[in-house]
C-alpha cells in the first residue's frame, strides 16, 4: 500500500503509543516526534505532471497519515483542505487510522453527508478501556467504511457488542520494536471467534516481535511478523462481503 502524510509529529495518547514507531524513527535521528508540522508531500493525491495528468494514479488505496494522526488538534488548519484533494481524488481509496475519533467531526467538509465512499475509517483500540471509549463514538460517526483495528492488541477484547454491518473488518496484530509488550495468541482466536460470530470479517495482520502461544514465547523478527501470521490461516472473510 501507498502512504501519504500531509503532516508529520504526534503526541502520544494512550497505552497503544508507548512504543510508537514514528517517535522511535524520529529519536533516532534526533528529531522531536512532538512537532506537528505539514510535510512537503501536503498535496500529494493532486499534484500534477506537465501534460496536466495526476502523477498518482488512481485506482490504488493509499495508507493516510501514518507519521501522525489525521484529528490531532496542530492540524484543524490544515484538514479541510486534506479533505478537498480526498474529495478531488474519488478514484483513490484513502485509509486513515486514528486514536482520536472524539475529534472526527472537527473540520469535516460540508459535503461529507454520510461519508465519502472512497474513505476508510480505522479506529485503533489496544485493550477493552479504549473499545469502549471509543467505539461508540465511532459507530455513531458518519462513515461509510470503517474497520477497527485492534493492533498493538495488549489484552483480550470483548469487541460482540460492537460488532455488526456497520463495520467493514476487524484487523488485529502485535506490537514490533525492541520493547514490544508480546501479542497472545489466545486474544487473536477469540477476536476471531467474535467475528465470525458476528458475520464480520477478520484479519490477522501480524504477530509482532513477542508472540505467545501454547504456554512459549517466540522472538520474531521484523521481516516475518506479517508472513507467520498469514500461516497461522486464521483470516476470515464473509462471502459476498467487503
Amino acid at each position: 500500500m501507498n502512504a501519504w502524510n500531509p503532516w508529520h509529529g504526534c503526541h502520544k495518547t494512550s497505552p497503544g503509543c508507548a512504543n510508537c514507531y514514528m517517535h522511535r524513527r524520529d529519536q533516532s535521528v534526533g528529531r522531536d516526534p512532538e512537532v506537528v508540522y505539514k510535510t512537503q508531500a501536503f498535496d500529494l493525491p493532486v499534484k500534477k505532471d506537465r501534460s496536466g495528468e495526476y502523477k498518482l494514479a488512481g485506482g490504488r488505496e493509499l495508507f493516510t497519515c501514518g507519521t501522525s494522526d489525521f484529528f490531532l488538534p496542530e492540524a484543524d488548519g490544515w484538514r479541510r483542505e486534506a479533505w478537498e484533494f480526498i474529495r478531488l481524488r474519488a478514484d483513490i481509496k484513502f485509509l486513515i487510522i486514528t486514536k482520536r475519533i472524539h475529534r472526527f467531526m472537527v473540520s469535516l467538509p460540508d459535503d461529507w453527508g454520510e461519508g465519502y465512499d472512497n474513505v476508510c475509517i480505522g479506529c485503533t483500540v489496544e485493550n477493552q478501556q479504549y473499545a469502549d471509549e471509543r467505539l461508540p463514538l465511532f459507530l455513531s460517526a458518519p462513515i461509510a467504511h470503517r474497520v477497527i483495528i485492534c493492533e498493538p492488541l495488549l489484552e483480550g477484547i470483548e469487541l460482540s457488542r460492537y460488532l455488526g454491518p456497520g463495520v467493514d473488518e476487524v484487523v488485529a496484530g502485535g506490537e514490533s520494536g525492541m520493547d514490544a509488550r508480546p501479542c497472545d495468541y489466545r486474544w487473536v482466536l477469540d477476536l476471531r471467534e467474535q467475528c465470525v460470530a458476528s458475520g464480520v470479517p477478520f484479519w490477522f495482520k501480524q504477530t509482532g516481535r513477542y508472540f505467545l502461544k501454547d504456554g512459549r514465547r517466540y522472538t520474531i523478527l521484523k521481516k516475518l511478523q506479517h508472513s507467520q501470521a498469514r500461516k497461522a490461516g486464521i483470516n476470515y472473510s464473509v462471502q459476498g462481503g467487503p
